[in-house]
């Protein structure tokens, strides 16, 4: 252990100068967080391990969002409008948020940073709507992620906007055929490979041997992802966000992607706290708050069978 004063928040340049944060907890889990995108890059545990996936093929050259990591998708949830696909705030500049709202003070940690953006004149063409977005990301002393978005109408026109979101989470995983995720069976779907037509999840867990691209409705608070190579499980868990997207491109689509490796597809896997289906109105002055926390647990086998009924059901 060096001498050297611990930091649990440091402004540093990133890959091709571009301005990161790194949020340090004590017992040694970090999180890396661009300006650019108000994009988290980076979440380790203590251990050192990275437990999100950015693409080796990532380009870091605005105004090309950053493939992999948590974009936010924002004030557009991939084509479900007239905008670009996902939106603009994954390529814009953030700035730090000098003022920030109070934030329930349930938590030690001094591992976070407030973001914010507010629309420029260029944004103001292509969506006319006022609206501050305010983002902390942090880092529990525990180790789990914390993202808490806020976005307020503050036009002065009188007139509400409506917009759908997602934190579009990529999470590294060790093989995507030994991977499942739990919480969402049972529910409806739209299949977006199926031109968003609706059915109903059949499956015990979801597990992946092809291409998948589905946005779940009504979803629990709490969904897991198993991973049973790295004996890990992911928790998500999530407010003011009722859908869930599950997305992998699989071979075909990760070879047309220019910035994603060809077999990358293998070791990451999109779980996505999302407001999809119903878009989120503000009339002028209101404010709305998503929340997301993500934890990586260890997973105990139990007859070659991991328990995810304790996973989910524990706090």
């Amino acid at each position: 252990m060096s001498t050297e004063k611990f930091l649990p928040v440091e402004f540093c340049k990133g890959n091709n100068g571009l301005d990161k944060i790194v949020l340090r907890e004590s017992r040694g889990s970090s999180a890396e967080v661009y300006l650019y995108g108000g994009h988290v890059t980076s979440w380790k545990n203590d251990h050192g391990e990275e437990l999100l996936f950015v693409s080796s093929k990532a380009t870091f050259k605005p105004p090309k969002a950053i493939r992999g990591g948590i974009p936010i998708c924002f004030p557009q949830f991939a084509s479900h409008g007239s905008l670009e696909s996902h939106g603009f705030a994954r390529n814009r500049f953030w700035s730090i948020d000098t003022d920030p709202p109070a934030f329930p003070t349930n938590s030690s940690s001094k591992a976070y940073i407030d973001l914010i953006l507010r629309p420029s004149e260029e944004d103001l063409k292509i969506w006319p709507h006022s609206f501050e977005f305010r983002l902390r990301v942090a880092l529990t002393p525990g180790g789990d992620l914390m993202l808490i978005s806020r976005v307020r109408n503050t036009s002065t026109d009188g007139k509400p906007f409506s917009f759908t979101f997602a934190y579009h989470t990529y999470f590294s995983v060790s093989d995507i055929s030994e991977v499942r995720v739990e919480g969402l069976e049972t529910l409806d779907y739209l299949d977006n490979l199926q031109n968003k037509e609706r059915f109903t999840e059949q499956g015990d867990a979801i597990t992946f041997e092809s291409e998948v691209d589905k946005i779940y409705l009504s979803t629990p608070t709490k969904i897991a992802i198993l991973d049973h190579e790295k004996k890990r499980t992911f928790v998500i868990r999530k407010d003011g966000l009722p859908d869930a997207v599950v997305w992998n491109p699989w071979d075909k689509k990760a070879k047309a992607m220019a910035d994603f490796g060809d077999d990358e597809y293998k070791h990451m896997l999109c779980v996505e706290a999302a407001a999809v289906e119903k878009p989120i109105t503000l009339k002028p002055g209101e404010e709305w708050k998503g929340r997301l926390e993500l934890s990586g647990v260890p997973s105990s086998y139990c007859s070659g069978q991991l328990d995810p009924q304790k996973v989910l059901s524990s706090s």
